[in-house]
């Protein structure tokens, strides 16, 4: 199974930057078989075409929702079936939600099968700023858990 995860989000600007972060752990951490890594920055095109083959495609990313700083959200792929339309679009807007609708138009049949997007409360959107010790904590969290679940994944033997 061929793995693609992909941190989104702006590194200079405090916890938005945990997406990108979270990538360069699991480097460091070592990937399992069959993953491969994406800093999707704030390039969202570039997504699009990174997603070419891949079976599943997780996303990794800052919200605000209100929630407290550090809450995980999953948002499953059986969700993300109604996603925006393409029309008006200018770069400056594009996120991931808008990179999975262009990868959907662009990619056809090599449009992954399984997408699951997690989303990380922001605590601050600060300039220069570090991410806070909450989004942090859950950031590390998901890196040991998505590193466990795809190793179990992976094929034995290689």
């Amino acid at each position: 199974m061929d793995t693609l995860i992909i941190g989104c989000g702006n590194l200079l600007r405090g916890d938005d930057a945990v997406g990108p972060i979270l990538v360069r752990i699991i480097w460091d951490l070592g990937l399992p078989p069959g993953v491969r890594l994406a800093d999707g920055g704030t390039a969202g095109m570039d997504v699009a075409f990174k997603m070419r083959g891949a079976d599943h495609v997780i996303i990794v990313d800052a919200c605000q929702s209100g929630s407290p700083p550090g809450t995980l959200f999953k948002v499953p792929g059986a969700q993300l079936e109604n996603l925006p339309p393409l029309t008006g679009l200018n770069l400056h807007a594009f996120r991931w939600e808008h990179a999975l609708a262009f990868g959907r138009w662009l990619l056809k049949e090599e449009y992954p099968a399984k997408i699951t997007v997690y989303l990380i409360e922001a605590g601050s959107l600060e300039l220069g700023a570090d991410l806070t010790p909450p989004v942090r904590a859950t950031m590390e969290t998901l890196a040991h858990n998505l590193i466990a679940e795809l190793a179990g994944l992976a094929p034995h033997g290689n």
